[in-house]
């Protein structure tokens, strides 16, 4: 091994335990020393429901976020977050400036998106609004309550929004 390959190894080594111990994702997304992904029913929701679909490594669309419906009225609006997926996900929920469209926000030095102005977000595994992300095969909800315009929900784990975890949700009068 080359002294630049055993740093390397070294210092990855140190992130994933550093990440053990406080439950934050891993590079990769998934939480580190989560539970292996548990059955989970979401309560019924208040509201209208929209559900989101979260997942990754799936063919030439290897991640990606989807809701249904696309489109809901104004006032109380529950998520019901799917991770299908094979790594742990989160959906957080920034508004749309007119004429913004999704997938364009600038990604920082961390690999992800600024999330100032975010009106909520489901991470919190098998629960309700945040947490360290949802396992594979679980599920996570939250309530917000939104007013009429276009909203952008992303999955904002390193690298994730930028492989395409991100779709638009509009909220009409």
């Amino acid at each position: 091994m080359r002294p630049h390959d055993v740093w390397s190894a070294g210092t990855a080594a140190v992130a994933m335990t550093a990440a053990l111990f406080t439950g934050a994702p891993t590079a990769t997304g998934q939480a580190a020393g989560s539970r292996p992904a548990q059955e989970c029913t979401p309560p019924p929701l208040p509201g209208k429901v929209v559900d989101v679909d979260v997942t990754d490594a799936t063919g030439a669309a290897p991640m990606r976020l989807t809701v249904k419906p696309a489109k809901v009225t104004a006032g109380t609006v529950s998520l019901r977050v799917s991770n299908t997926g094979t790594l742990a996900h989160e959906v957080v929920v920034l508004p749309l400036t007119a004429g913004q469209p999704i997938g364009k926000r600038p990604i920082g030095a961390e690999s992800r998106a600024s999330e100032t102005g975010s009106v909520g977000e489901a991470s919190h595994n098998c629960g309700a609004g945040e947490g360290g992300g949802i396992a594979p095969g679980s599920a996570g909800w939250a309530t917000l309550t939104l007013k009429p315009g276009r909203y952008e929900l992303i999955c904002n784990f390193p690298g994730h929004y930028a492989a395409g975890m991100r779709a638009e949700l509009d909220v009409t009068q």
